[in-house]
């Protein structure tokens, strides 16, 4: 459990202080799109609301590995990794789309990413099918975030519709993947905790 426990530790601190390294690149590299083709006010909210989205991408690797922390089902195991994998690509994406907008990542991520942390752990702790559930609600929340924010970005900045279009469709499939291996549908309750925690890391991180 300790050897457990100090493994997180670093993996946390390298999260935040080394660059991770995915497998793909951004979908906006083959967009021809410049920024001066947007106005002031949309290149400072599209900065904006891919740092909101960044922040949840930090989540959603706190997330996987608090769920993975008391796994013992090889199956959901791969389908954690993978989705946690596929995850950092998103990471990466929203980073270098909130540097070529001007913009920052968030001051609050680690507070984000150890509550996430904590809740997946809790999840993966209760069982096995709960824990496929946990994730599927999970992307099922992410899916309905991230077609808000398509909406309210310009039409003109199809670098970052490119992006999300590509994150959407990502997280669809995970949460296939985990009605497919026999989630269990969460309780009214944890489902409430989970939106309560994603409506203060959207609105607080949208500032700081």
């Amino acid at each position: 459990m300790i050897d457990k426990i100090i493994s997180e530790v670093d993996f946390a601190l390298k999260l935040f202080t080394v660059p991770q390294k995915g497998l793909r690149t951004s979908p906006s590299e083959n967009v021809s799109n410049s920024n001066h083709e947007l106005s002031d006010d949309d290149v400072k909210q599209t900065a904006r609301l891919m740092r909101v989205n960044h922040t949840g991408e930090v989540c959603a690797q706190a997330l996987y590995r608090g769920q993975l922390f008391f796994n013992s089902d090889e199956v959901t195991e791969k389908a954690l990794k993978h989705a946690a994998f596929e995850e950092i690509d998103h990471l990466n994406w929203c980073e270098q789309r909130i540097k070529e907008l001007g913009g920052k990542t968030s001051y609050l991520n680690p507070i984000f990413y150890m509550s996430s942390f904590s809740l997946g752990a809790i999840a993966g702790k209760i069982d096995n099918k709960f824990n496929l559930g946990f994730l599927e609600e999970t992307e099922k929340q992410v899916t309905t975030h991230l077609e808000g924010h398509i909406k309210k970005i310009s039409k003109n900045d199809k670098k970052t519709h490119a992006i999300l279009e590509q994150m959407k469709y990502d997280e669809q499939c995970h949460q296939k993947t985990a009605k497919s291996l026999g989630s269990k549908e969460l309780p009214s309750f944890f489902q409430k905790i989970m939106n309560a925690t994603s409506k203060l890391m959207t609105k607080t991180t949208y500032w700081i």
